[in-house]
């Protein structure tokens, strides 16, 4: 078959490369002149089968409601006169509660364990080196309340076969030494020894370029201006060569929109309407001043709930949510106070480690923002929409990285006539595959 991919982040690449291990002739569209120069570029590289969580439960809307007032929550609502917006926040106030949180983790936490083990297979195969470190996470928690649920947390988890251990803090000590000089303010935390972490960016070029080598057209620098249907189904897709202006039309067996966030607005123009809205994201990556005291295992920090990890000489460190459009300003005032508590917290639970000078002092802070897909059950979208052809692969939110791999599989395998083999209710399929209903009951494909 022809198969055109829309979205060149590691959900795009992940789906071209295992069409192309299914014989398939495949072309990879993105507008930047690269692979993952968008929402893949600066994540919190965590590989995170242990915390697939949803944003969902039902503590959300109450301090939803409360950090509304603080300009570095880690969940910020920023009400707009947009109707999207609103749906996909009653939609997800419906999913707080302990029911759809259990139903969303045994969704998030199938797909993660089917997608950590596709990219255990894609790293074994091609010999990809991303900066990754094998050494688990650990979840550190700085208030006792708060580490008095880390257990009904990891029992939800522990149902599902993931193996997420409560330890006191002598133990997190020793999982993580780089951590003593914050020990005092440490009440414990959890970890989990399966989990790793990795540069997403570095991975997702290099398996795009793999992806050329084995004859994907790939098409860097276009501009996917519309989908164009006639008797129900997708007849081509018209793209523009940024550099050149040259417009072009592509026409496949199939057609895959993985476009992250601006898959909403590419499928509505189709009439497929489904709840994936931005979520803005922020990281930071930091030079290490002393890589010898700096962490090993990748950590998430409970109380801004961001995720700290190492990649070489560097220490990233991402998080937040900003609920408020399409907005990717790194120069605002929210912006700026969001992006300098990243750095202030880095310089205090690893004080002198990194250097968290500003520019201004002489230091090279690289902050980073990104729009995170997000469905209202954080379930990604995977499988068929109602227009023949037409195929969706989106909505991961803060588990791009984590469930990558696998969605891309997953989809190349349904594409192909196959079953995935895990227990995941995949989009407009019959009978979720064969499995399960709808992995996304939210998203409605009415014109």
């Amino acid at each position: 078959m022809k198969v055109v991919v829309l979205g060149a982040g590691i959900i795009g690449v992940s789906t071209a490369w295992h069409l192309l291990q299914r014989g398939h002739e495949v072309t990879l569209v993105d507008r930047q002149d690269d692979a993952a120069l968008e929402t893949s570029f600066a994540n919190a590289a965590q590989i995170s089968v242990s915390y697939c969580e949803p944003w969902a439960n039902r503590e959300a809307p109450l301090k939803a409601l409360k950090w509304m007032f603080s300009a570095t929550s880690p969940l910020l609502f920023r009400p707009q006169l947009d109707p999207a917006q609103w749906r996909w926040g009653l939609q997800f106030l419906g999913q707080c509660n302990d029911a759809a949180f259990e139903r969303n983790v045994a969704q998030l936490v199938a797909l993660g364990s089917y997608s950590h083990a596709a990219l255990k297979d894609v790293v074994a195969q091609t010999g990809i080196e991303y900066q990754r470190l094998e050494r688990g996470i650990a979840h550190y928690y700085s208030d006792q309340k708060s580490f008095d649920g880390a257990a009904d947390a990891a029992a939800v988890m522990q149902k599902f076969g993931v193996k997420r251990h409560v330890i006191d803090r002598a133990e997190l000590l020793r999982v993580e030494p780089a951590l003593s000089a914050f020990a005092d303010r440490i009440v414990g935390g959890t970890y989990t020894p399966s989990d790793e972490s990795g540069d997403a960016r570095v991975f997702t070029q290099q398996l795009a370029a793999l992806c050329g080598k084995a004859g994907a057209q790939l098409l860097f620098g276009h501009d996917i201006e519309r989908l164009e249907t006639e008797a129900g189904e997708v007849r081509q897709v018209r793209v523009r060569d940024r550099h050149t202006g040259q417009a072009s039309a592509l026409q496949a067996d199939a057609y895959v929109v993985a476009c992250g966030s601006y898959t909403t607005p590419l499928l509505k123009s189709v009439g497929v309407r489904v709840p994936i809205y931005p979520g803005k994201g922020y990281s930071a990556t930091l030079p290490l001043l002393q890589p010898d005291r700096a962490p090993q295992v990748s950590m998430i920090d409970d109380q801004l709930k961001i995720a700290m990890s190492r990649l070489g000489n560097q220490l990233r460190v991402a998080g937040t949510i900003e609920l408020g459009g399409f907005d990717l300003a790194l120069d605002t005032p929210l912006a700026k106070k969001r992006c300098a508590m990243l750095v202030k917290r880095i310089e205090e639970v690893f004080p002198g480690v990194a250097d968290t000078r500003t520019p201004e002092e002489g230091g090279d802070p690289q902050f980073w923002t990104g729009l995170r897909p997000a469905t209202p059950t954080n379930i990604p979208l995977i499988g068929r929409t109602r227009i023949g052809k037409l195929w969706i692969n989106a909505g991961h939110g803060t588990l791009g990285w984590t469930h990558g791999a696998g969605s891309g599989k997953a989809l190349a395998e349904l594409i192909s006539g196959e079953v995935p083999a895990m227990d995941f209710g995949f989009t407009g399929m019959p009978g979720g595959s064969q499995r399960r209903a709808s992995a996304a009951p939210l998203a409605s494909q009415r014109a």
